[in-house]
C-alpha cells in the first residue's frame, strides 16, 4: 500500500469516527437534555454510591451542564472547530463514563446507567460495551486530531458558532427542566391508560424465579445448595439427616415482561388503599403531584389551588387530590394553612418522580387516561382547562 493510499484510508476512517462519534454525542446529549430532571435522579444514585451526597441538591443543574457539554462536543467535532480541545474533552469524558459504567456493572450498584435516559434503557454491561466502542473511536480521533479541519473559516466565526451552539445546548436542558420534556418516555404520559399499565397484559409472562435452599447434613456437616425443583423432586424434607439453614435465596431464571407501573400505591393517612379509586375514576381527577412538600413551590400550589376551586364550582364531577411522599402531619399542616381544596393522599417517592417532572406538577385524569399534564410553570388557568376538557362532557 502506497503512502497516498494509506493516508486516504486513514482519512476515511477518521471521517467515519468523526461523524459517528459526533452524531452519537449529540443524540445522547439531546435525549438526556429532553429530561435532565430524570438524569439528575440518576446522578443522585451515583452520588450515593461514591458518598458525594452533598451534590444531590445540585444534581439537576449538573445534569443540564453535562447534557449541554455532550451536545457541544458532538457539534464542534462535526464542525471541526477547536479540534485539539474537543479531542481532549471527548477523551476525558469517555474515560469518565467508561469508569462509571464499569463500576456500575462490576459492583452492581446502579442498575441502569441513564446514558440515553428513559428512551433507550441499557444495562450497565451494555453501557460499558457501548463506551468501549466509543473509546476506540475517540482514540482514533485523538491521535489524529491534527488532521481535523474546520468547515468554518476564521477564528471569529468559529467563536460565534461555539457560543451559539453552547447557548442552544444549555438552553434545551434549562427549558425542559422548567416546562417538562418535549417527548415523554415515562408511563404517565398523556394518552396512556394507567390501570392497564399496572397489570401484566394477557399473554405476557413476568419474571421467573427459583428458590435456592442451603442444606446442611446434620451428621457430616456437609452443606449444599439446591433449587426448589430438586428439593421437591427428591423430597428432601423427608430426609431427617438434612436441614435447611438460613433464608432461601431468590434467583432470576428468566427475564419476563416488565410492568410499566409496578409500584404505585396510593393511600390515605391511615394507610387505606385508594389506588384504583383514584386512578380508575370514570370522571375527571385533577391530580396535584407535590412529591416533597419541603421543597415544593408554594406559590405554584396556591395558583393551582385557586384554579381547582374555580373548576369545582363550574364542574361538579371533578375530584381534586394531592399526592405527596411527605409525612402526613406536614401535608395536613400545608393543607390547613393554604386552605387546599384537594384531598390529601400519599405515595412512594419513586412513582411520584416518574409521574411528572415537577414539584408540583399536575395531571388531569379521566377513566384512568392521562388527558392533560403540566409543569407548574405552564399550568393553564381554569377557563382554559374547562374549555379544552371539562366543557366537552357538560
Amino acid at each position: 500500500m502506497t503512502a497516498t493510499q494509506q493516508r486516504t484510508k486513514t482519512n476515511y476512517l477518521l471521517g467515519f469516527c468523526r461523524i459517528f462519534t459526533g452524531l452519537l454525542f449529540i443524540f445522547s446529549g439531546f435525549i438526556k437534555a429532553n429530561d435532565p430532571t430524570g438524569f439528575g435522579y440518576k446522578l443522585q444514585e451515583y452520588f450515593e454510591v461514591f458518598h458525594l451526597t452533598a451534590f444531590n441538591e445540585y444534581a439537576t443543574a449538573i445534569a443540564v451542564v453535562i447534557c449541554g457539554f455532550e451536545i457541544l462536543l458532538g457539534a464542534l467535532l462535526l464542525l471541526g472547530v477547536y479540534a485539539n480541545t474537543v479531542a481532549w474533552g471527548l477523551l476525558l469524558l469517555i474515560l469518565f463514563f467508561t469508569f462509571l459504567t464499569f463500576y456500575s456493572a462490576f459492583f452492581e450498584v446502579v442498575t441502569s446507567c441513564g446514558c440515553f435516559g428513559d428512551a433507550i434503557p441499557l444495562t450497565p454491561w451494555q453501557s460499558f460495551s457501548k463506551d468501549l466502542v466509543l473509546l476506540a473511536l475517540i482514540l482514533i480521533i485523538f491521535f489524529n486530531r491534527k488532521q481535523l479541519r474546520s468547515i468554518i473559516k476564521g477564528s471569529g466565526n468559529q467563536f460565534v458558532a461555539t457560543v451559539i451552539t453552547a447557548i442552544i445546548s444549555l438552553g434545551i436542558g434549562i427549558y425542559t427542566v422548567n416546562y417538562l420534556p418535549f417527548i415523554d418516555f415515562l408511563p404517565y404520559k398523556v394518552g396512556n391508560n394507567l390501570p392497564s399499565l399496572m397489570v401484566l397484559p394477557e399473554g405476557k409472562q413476568g419474571d421467573l424465579f427459583e428458590q435456592i435452599y442451603t442444606m446442611k447434613n446434620k451428621k457430616t456437616g456437609e452443606t449444599k445448595k439446591v433449587n426448589d425443583k430438586v428439593y421437591m423432586a427428591d423430597k428432601l424434607w423427608e430426609d431427617e439427616s438434612w436441614e435447611i439453614i438460613g433464608e432461601p435465596e431468590s434467583k432470576l431464571v428468566k427475564k419476563g415482561y416488565d410492568i410499566p407501573i409496578p409500584d404505585l400505591l396510593i393511600t390515605d393517612a391511615d394507610g387505606a388503599d385508594h389506588t384504583q379509586e383514584i386512578i380508575a375514576n370514570p370522571y375527571y381527577n385533577l391530580v396535584i403531584v407535590a412529591k416533597d412538600l419541603s421543597s415544593t413551590n408554594i406559590d405554584a400550589i396556591q395558583k393551582i389551588n385557586q384554579a381547582a376551586i374555580q373548576l369545582t364550582k363550574d364542574y361538579n364531577g371533578l375530584r381534586v387530590v394531592l399526592l405527596t411522599a411527605s409525612a402526613s402531619k406536614d401535608a395536613q399542616y400545608l393543607s390547613d394553612k393554604m386552605q387546599l381544596i384537594a384531598e390529601i393522599f400519599y405515595a412512594d417517592l419513586i412513582p411520584l418522580k416518574s409521574m411528572v417532572r415537577a414539584n408540583p406538577g399536575v395531571l388531569l385524569l379521566k377513566g384512568g387516561n392521562v388527558v392533560g399534564k403540566w409543569h407548574y410553570n405552564n399550568f393553564p388557568d381554569a377557563k382554559t382547562i374547562e374549555d379544552k376538557f371539562l366543557s366537552k362532557d357538560k
